[in-house]
């Protein structure tokens, strides 16, 4: 098997990070051989080129789908499988909830034991909707080829400079679609230039767009570089789309400017150029304020499945103090506060804490507190112990200096909610190690049509 070779097989299964495993033959051996594939289903018959060796075994590049899998339906995307925003747009919400299923399976399974694992999983919940269930997405400017048409979209597949156009997504609901249809025609008519990131020239960035599921009130940032002879075409474009016909309540159009030769949001300068710049979104019974850049959960109504998986997981902490650590704008923070003595939240963000401060009052909860800092420095100037810690990190797991902290209270309970099963695989032996035994897994369906998934374990000192 060399480089470059190009081989036919069957994808067996796939795991995280969407990375399928394919069953070729080498014709001169004549044996079953085993192949890494990234963006493919089980079940599928495909070609792939060999591009590496990893671990001792091969990885390929898809070429083509040969066969689809037997349960594979049409996609309703016009731009799939091109946009990289979706892998199992052909595939039926239950299987994918079973694929993703397995996925954790064989993942947790081989952290903490076969055996183990299968009795205390609970399965996955599904989302509450299957599509337009996204409340914040980020549009780029750019165009779908060289010298193409401007256009307002997402980055293609594994592509840095093309663009896809993104009126059509079905992540988001129809008012969001119409604002980018909107955007994309009017600056596409006046000829305006985006920003090319290999030249650092050009004037249209980004487009971010938040819509709350429980609120229905849209917040928009429009994000260029400072170049000042567009303000006026800024302000007409504003009117424009406060002309559109939504079911939701815009309440704030606004304008970031950024410099930064990253392909990111910068925020170098914030103005407002109608009504204000944050909206409300409701959550289990809770009211929250949420900015442009600041933290929260993209599926509302998943998340509020998720929260009360958690909230249904833990013992009685009445009259106890609870950690929320990695605590973003507080929401989890907020929800346990209603059953807990004391809740502290802990987050590196400044304005994420900030809002979990303002959000607190604005649901006039006062047994919180939110402490701005790292965690790994934080823990060392806690106010009081805990009786129990929630984890809530970001993708790449707890800091392993941090976990050594946390492990080091004691608590009975430990209850972490993760975003990338990778990073809870790799932080669990360590807690098993350290006396934590887990007592209970259970999945939540927050990103429907993608290949993520949150999990909830909760750990309980001494099983």
């Amino acid at each position: 098997m060399k480089k470059g070779e190009i081989y036919t097989g069957k994808v067996l299964k796939v795991g995280f990070p969407n990375r399928g495993i394919a069953e070729i033959y080498d014709e001169d051996s004549a044996m079953p051989l085993f192949l890494r594939v990234k963006d493919v289903l089980p079940g599928q018959t495909i070609r792939a080129r060999i591009i590496k060796k990893r671990a001792g075994r091969p990885e390929g590049s898809l070429v083509e789908v040969t066969e689809r899998a037997e349960y594979e339906c049409e996609s309703q995307c016009n731009v799939f499988p091109d946009c990289g925003g979706c892998a199992y747009q052909t595939v039926p919400y239950e299987k994918q909830l079973e694929i993703k299923s397995g996925m954790i399976r064989e993942l947790l399974g081989s952290a903490i034991g076969e055996e183990r694992f299968e009795r205390i999983y609970k399965g996955i919940i599904p989302s509450p909707r299957r599509l337009e269930y996204r409340n914040k997405m980020e549009f780029t400017f750019g165009n779908p080829v060289k010298d193409g048409p401007l256009t307002l979209g997402m980055h293609r597949r594994h592509g840095f400079h093309d663009i896809l156009p993104a009126g059509g997504c079905l992540l988001v609901d129809k008012d969001v679609r119409l604002i980018v249809s909107f955007t994309e025609s009017f600056f596409r008519e006046k000829n305006i230039p985006f920003y090319h990131r290999m030249n650092h020239t050009g004037f249209l960035r980004h487009l971010l767009v938040r819509k709350g599921a429980g609120s229905g009130e849209i917040l928009l940032d429009l994000i260029t570089t400072s170049a000042d002879e567009y303000k006026g075409l800024i302000d007409e474009w504003a009117d424009g789309i406060r002309s559109l016909e939504l079911d939701g309540t815009l309440t704030g159009i606004l304008h970031t400017k950024n410099d930064s030769p990253a392909d990111a949001v910068v925020d170098q300068g914030t103005d407002t150029i109608f009504g204000r710049n944050y909206f409300y979104e409701k959550i289990l019974g809770l009211n929250f304020k949420i900015t442009p850049f600041s933290f929260f959960q993209t599926n509302t109504l998943g998340a509020e499945k998720l929260y009360e998986t958690a909230m249904s997981m833990i013992s009685d902490i009445n009259n106890k103090t609870v950690y929320d650590l990695y605590c973003g704008t507080g929401t989890i923070t907020s929800v346990i506060a209603k059953r807990a003595g004391r809740a502290i939240g802990v987050e590196i963000v400044p304005e994420a804490v900030d809002a979990a401060r303002e959000n607190a009052e604005e649901n006039k909860i006062k047994n919180v507190e939110f402490i701005c800092g790292d965690v790994l420095k934080v823990l060392d100037e806690m106010p009081c112990p805990p009786d129990m810690i929630v984890l809530d990190p970001p993708r790449d797991g707890v800091n392993p200096r941090a976990m050594k902290k946390i492990l080091s209270y004691g608590v009975n309970e430990i209850l972490y909610i993760s975003c990338k099963p990778t990073s809870l695989a790799r932080d669990l032996p360590v807690m098993i190690e350290n006396g934590y035994d887990p007592s209970e897994i259970r999945c939540v369906d927050m990103f429907p049509a993608t290949t993520g998934v949150e999990t909830v374990c909760l750990l309980t000192m001494g099983g």
